[in-house]
Order: structure tokens, then sequence, then C-alpha cells
């Protein structure tokens, strides 16, 4: 068999969508930090790293819900 005929279907550039997980990354992180830093117990501090995972949600469920949809 030969296997040389198909030698572009691998070659796929994807750097431009590693950019996202970066940014969402780098929110996540800032985000832990500032929700962290405003905790005055252990527990508001863990509720902090929860709501720092899930802060794209909030947002985009607030944005929508200020637009009517």
């Amino acid at each position: 068999m030969n296997y040389n005929n198909n030698t572009n279907c691998s070659k796929s550039n994807n750097s431009a969508n590693a950019s996202g997980g970066a940014v969402y990354g780098f929110g996540v992180i800032g985000a832990a930090i500032y929700f962290i830093a405003k905790a005055t117990t252990f527990w508001s501090g863990a509720f902090g790293l929860l709501k720092a995972l899930v802060w794209p949600a909030i947002l985009v469920y607030q944005a929508l819900r200020s637009l009517g949809a």
C-alpha cells in the first residue's frame, strides 16, 4: 500500500485555536486571585475558586439577560 497519497491530511495549523485557551486560563487565574484576596473566611475563598472556574458562564448569562434574550 502507498500511504504517501494524502500527505496534507495530517498537516494542520492549530496555533490560532490555542490562544483562546490561554486567555481563558489567565482569566481563571486572575479571577481566582481576586476572589481569594477578597475572601474573609475559608469557605468564601473556596467558593471564590468555584466562581473563578465558572465566571465565563455567568458573564454570558448576564449579558444575554440584559439584552432581553
